[in-house]
This record gives C-alpha cells, sequence and structure tokens, in this order.
C-alpha cells in the first residue's frame, strides 16, 4: 500500500510538472512573436521591455499585448 501511494505521488509530481512546462513554453512562444511581431514593424523595442516581455507568463497579459503590437507605434503603448 505504502508503495502505491508514493508511485501516484510521483505520478502527480510528473504530470504537474509537465503542465508547467507546457504553459511555460506556450508563453514563452506567445512572448517571443509579440517581440518578431513588433520588430517585423519596425517597432524599436529596449532590452528593459524585451525582458518584461519574455519575463511574463500570464496568459491574459500575453494575449492583450498581442493584440496591442498589431496597432502600437511604441513599445510603451503595449504596457498602457
Amino acid at each position: 500500500m505504502t508503495f502505491d501511494f508514493v508511485r501516484e505521488w510521483v505520478e502527480v509530481g510528473k504530470a504537474e510538472a509537465k503542465a508547467e512546462a507546457k504553459a511555460e513554453a506556450k508563453a514563452e512562444g506567445k512572448a517571443e512573436a509579440i517581440l518578431r511581431f513588433l520588430e517585423s514593424r519596425n517597432v524599436r523595442v529596449p532590452q528593459e521591455a524585451r525582458e518584461r516581455i519574455l519575463a511574463c507568463t500570464d496568459e491574459a497579459t500575453l494575449m492583450t499585448w498581442i493584440s496591442r503590437a498589431a496597432t502600437v507605434t511604441t513599445v510603451d503603448e503595449l504596457f498602457d
């Protein structure tokens, strides 16, 4: 019984870690897409803004920034 509990606990931990890694990869992909989109539109992205975008893991914030990236003329407008 004890080994079954430990095995189940390990499997739950693995599943949680896999879900976290997937969410992080998804957020990273969105952040990189935002940067590419801004750069393709010739919007200057200073290092501080680049780091802020890449550090963001909030899905709603990233989606907002993706939408805004289509129309902003400065990176500051992205964050407003």
